[in-house]
C-alpha cells in the first residue's frame, strides 16, 4: 500500500536548503520513493493556509518511509533541512491500488 510524506517547509537559510536539495533526492530513491510535487506553486482554495513551500513524496509502504527518513543515507541531508528550514512533516498511509475510494471513507 502506498504511502506519502506531506511536507510543509519555511525555509530560514536558503544557502544551506539548497544544499539539502541537492543531497536529498537520492537517498529518496534509494528508498523507492519519488517526488509528487516539490516546491510548485499552490493555491488555497479553502481556508486559511499559507504554505511557503509544499512537499509531497511518495513511498511504496509506510514502512519504506520510515525506514527512509531515519536512514543513514537520508541523515546529512536531513541535519541540513531541519538547521535550514522549519518542517512540518506528515506521514500519510494510502489506499491500495485499485481500492474503492468511496469504500475507504465508510471505514
Amino acid at each position: 500500500m502506498p504511502a506519502y510524506v506531506v511536507v510543509e517547509v519555511t525555509v530560514k537559510d536558503a544557502e544551506t536548503y539548497e544544499r539539502y536539495k541537492q543531497l536529498a533526492p537520492p537517498a529518496i530513491a534509494l528508498y523507492g520513493g519519488r517526488y509528487l510535487a516539490r516546491g510548485g506553486a499552490t493555491e488555497v482554495l479553502e481556508g486559511t493556509w499559507d504554505v511557503p513551500r509544499f512537499v509531497i513524496l511518495e513511498f511504496p509502504s509506510v514502512q519504506q518511509a520510515r525506514t527512509w527518513w531515519s536512514s543513514p543515507e537520508y541523515a546529512p541531508a536531513k541535519a541540513l533541512r531541519q538547521a535550514s528550514t522549519h518542517t512540518d512533516m506528515l506521514l500519510v498511509e494510502g489506499l491500495p491500488p485499485g481500492a474503492d475510494p468511496a469504500a475507504a471513507a465508510r471505514k
